[in-house]
């Protein structure tokens, strides 16, 4: 594992983490089951959490601060113990030795040494990784131009901005070629082109195979790259799936036309006037021939009664002289659904106590909004 440090929490089989948990056909790169984390002062950061993430997608995790994604990552990367905790991590049992040379990770809130180069520093968790010297060397001068860090490889970190040292810390976790990588705020303090140029970094490592793993504040960047996600609120997953499957609830369609809309429109849906247009938005029927694929994205035009009822609007609309322009589909983002079940999980914990929120947390990866 590159770069963090510690002893892995237990050995292979046995200890903190059970018997590892048996994934024979290899398609998940985490695959964890009840993870709970009481720190003292019986301060509860997890409270059984379960979560599987396929090989070669990005799975994004958010939550509020305090939400414990922060500890789950670290329990990942065996920095810290979990009180309870079975799974296994690119089939091995978490804390697997071995393994965790096939990971590598960001922590948030890197430090590297001030006086060192990034060349210097990149090469050095390419050293704890067991990486040979020609390789390591090869591969860190790689991974800087991948992150846009070749023109100042050779200058000190203690000249480099926040946004500079965090692609550089990018490298350091690319450098062992890992098959899983895990980031924890990857791009933190870095500005709006180099937020850009890292998300293209992370596609790529997906188009290669490897499974990314991004831990998250900013919704809009995750939204744009993981192919699911998970929320975590208070120590809990309470939602998982890709965005198509977490926002299908709230998908419709908006027909937009010049001017006052029709009084009939209220048989379709609401109606809403902005400035000079009329928006008519519906519920269409989307269980027809929706389809997820195999990296659990939605696909596919309308079906079924939706089509029938998206045509009958339009239809009617130009019979009566309308001048329609825009026929959209529309579903809420990821900022808004986040925040409506912070709303929920808020709520439920005023009504029945902060410390009995939620029915249960097992993620997996079809199931949209399993622990809700």
């Amino acid at each position: 594992m590159n770069p963090a440090g510690g002893e892995p929490a237990s050995g292979p089989r046995g200890g903190l983490y059970g018997d590892g948990g048996a994934n024979p056909t290899g398609d998940l790169a985490i695959d964890l089951s009840g993870v709970t984390k009481t720190y003292a002062g019986k301060v509860r950061a997890l409270e059984g959490v379960s979560m599987r993430v396929r090989r070669g997608e990005i799975f994004g995790l958010l939550g509020p601060n305090g939400a414990g994604k922060s500890t789950l990552v670290k329990i990942m990367t065996t920095i810290v113990r979990p009180t309870t905790a079975q799974g296994t991590i690119l089939g091995a049992p978490v804390g697997h030795r071995a393994t965790l040379a096939r990971v590598g990770y960001l922590p948030e809130h890197h430090r590297f040494p001030q006086y060192l180069t990034g060349r210097q520093c990149v090469e050095f968790f390419g050293a704890m990784s067991l990486m040979r010297r020609a390789e390591r060397r090869a591969r860190a001068a790689e991974m800087l131009e991948v992150v846009g860090m070749a023109a100042w490889a050779d200058r000190r970190v203690g000249t480099y901005s926040k946004g500079m040292q965090q692609r550089t810390g990018l490298a350091a976790a690319l450098v062992n070629d890992p098959e899983l990588v895990i980031l924890d705020e990857p791009t933190d303090g870095v500005d709006p082109v180099g937020r850009r140029e890292i998300r293209d970094v992370l596609i790529r490592m997906r188009d290669e195979g490897r499974t990314v793993f991004l831990n998250s504040h900013l919704l809009g960047e995750v939204e744009m790259v993981s192919d699911r996600v998970a929320i975590m609120l208070k120590g809990r997953v309470e939602a998982s799936g890709s965005m198509a499957e977490l926002t299908q609830d709230s998908r419709a369609w908006r027909v937009t036309v010049e001017g006052a809309g029709p009084a009939w429109a209220a048989e379709f849906g609401v109606a809403s006037v902005e400035g000079s247009r009329t928006h008519i938005d519906f519920k269409g029927d989307f269980k027809g021939d929706f389809k997820v694929d195999f990296k659990g994205e939605a696909n596919g035009a309308p079906a079924g009664g939706e089509l029938a009822r998206l045509q009958s609007l339009i239809d009617r609309l130009r019979g009566e002289g309308f001048a329609i322009t825009g026929v959209r589909e529309t579903r809420e983002s990821l900022e808004d659904l986040f925040m409506r079940m912070v709303r929920d999980v808020d709520g439920r914990a005023r009504a029945v106590g902060a410390g009995n929120i939620g029915a249960g947390n097992a993620v997996a990866p079809s199931a949209p909004k399993e622990a809700r």
